[in-house]
């Protein structure tokens, strides 16, 4: 007799049923039949091993850290802008960068592009405490400048300063900085360079530069370089990159620079360099170079009673027909050429005032030498 429909319905869901439970027995029972046929097995972490101390070097560069962090602060600057429609000035975020203490005093050392353009700036420190600063005054020749802040002396931890004329190829080094806003981070490398020249925020040569491999990113600008020993020996600066993100290649402000200008812009708001008590004329060398095929700085003018004037330098002068008549044309200071502008400022910021200096000078085909006192 043939099943009815109903019954054959009920045997296809017993059947469903039964293959539904035996899914479920096997899922629950594998992990038990898997550990038997792995027997030593287990979900168990593994066993720590022991580490033992930090390696020499490793201790090294976490004690300069914990040395040296204190004093590197973060840089957030501000600009003031004003709405053409409600005529209201106000400030925005302009930029981010880094800095460190330089004295007890509250100055704090940076990058002048840092502060670039900025109407006000604020200091933080790796505790989070924040310092609204005032701009002591810059150099953008050699791109630094000099904030300060009204901080207690038991906040201020001023970075340990050292040489950078010293310093040897393969050196390592450690940069601390804000790179890409990230509070206090160590970079490691070495010298890859020295005696490198780029191009400061004025348009001017700074020569001496520092390469590095250690990395550094935007945000970096204005911290510290450092060596093993936790001294300053530069201030990151740049970076040499097709991305603008770090490719290996940075370069620093030598501290042999900064400790010459930095003093002076504390004391003066500026920095002067020694002077010969001449006026030059950029444009007018350019022309007389490429017409008369002269090289060397023309000496368009001695100032009355200068240290040029003093020595017995010649300026140029007017003929009557309204030609040039030139005068001494420095060649040398030292033994450094000197054959435009900027190189006769590059050499004379090596001196400092008070240093004698020998020129020497071309004048109507003749070559002399004469010794000048720098003021």
């Amino acid at each position: 007799m043939p099943e009815s429909p109903k019954i054959a319905q009920l045997q296809r869901r017993l059947s469903l049923s039964w293959l539904v439970m035996l899914v479920l027995l096997a899922i629950l029972v594998f992990p038990v039949v898997r550990q038997w046929l792995s027997p030593g097995v287990t979900g168990n972490p593994r066993p720590v091993t022991a580490r033992g101390e930090l390696a020499n070097f490793e201790k090294t560069t976490v004690e300069l850290f914990v040395t040296a962090s204190p004093s590197v602060v973060y840089i957030n600057t501000r600009a003031q802008v004003s709405s053409r429609w409600s005529r209201r000035v106000f400030e925005v975020e302009a930029g981010t960068g880094s800095g460190f203490v330089w004295d007890k005093d509250g100055h704090i050392v940076t990058n002048f592009h840092v502060i670039q353009g900025a109407s006000s700036a604020q200091v933080v420190f790796d505790d989070q405490s924040a310092w609204e600063a005032t701009l002591v005054g810059s150099s953008s020749d050699h791109d630094l400048a000099v904030l300060r802040i009204r901080a207690s002396s038991d906040q201020l931890q001023p970075v340990l300063i050292g040489e950078s004329h010293n310093l040897v190829v393969g050196q390592s080094v450690f940069a601390i900085g804000n790179p890409f806003g990230l509070h206090q981070t160590l970079t490691t490398g070495v010298v890859s360079a020295k005696s490198r020249a780029i191009q400061g925020p004025s348009g001017r040569t700074i020569d001496d530069v520092i390469q590095i491999d250690a990395a550094i990113n935007p945000g970096n600008s204005g911290g510290p370089l450092l060596d093993s020993a936790s001294r300053l020996v530069g201030v990151n600066t740049a970076i040499y990159s097709p991305s603008g993100a770090s490719a290996g290649i940075g370069f620093s402000i030598p501290v042999d620079t900064v400790n010459r200008v930095v003093p002076q812009i504390i004391f003066s708001g500026e920095y002067e360099p020694p002077r010969l008590g001449i006026r030059i004329d950029e444009a007018l060398n350019e022309i007389v170079a490429a017409r008369l095929g002269i090289e060397g700085v023309v000496i368009v003018g001695v100032v009355p009673g200068g240290p040029a004037q003093q020595a017995g330098l010649v300026a140029a002068s007017e003929a009557r027909d309204g030609s040039l008549v030139l005068g001494d044309v420095i060649r040398k200071i030292d033994s450094s050429e000197v054959l435009n502008l900027n190189e006769l400022l590059t050499v004379l910021e090596r001196h400092k005032r008070g240093d004698t200096v020998l020129l020497t000078v071309a004048f109507e085909g003749h070559e002399r030498t004469v010794q000048v006192t720098l003021e």
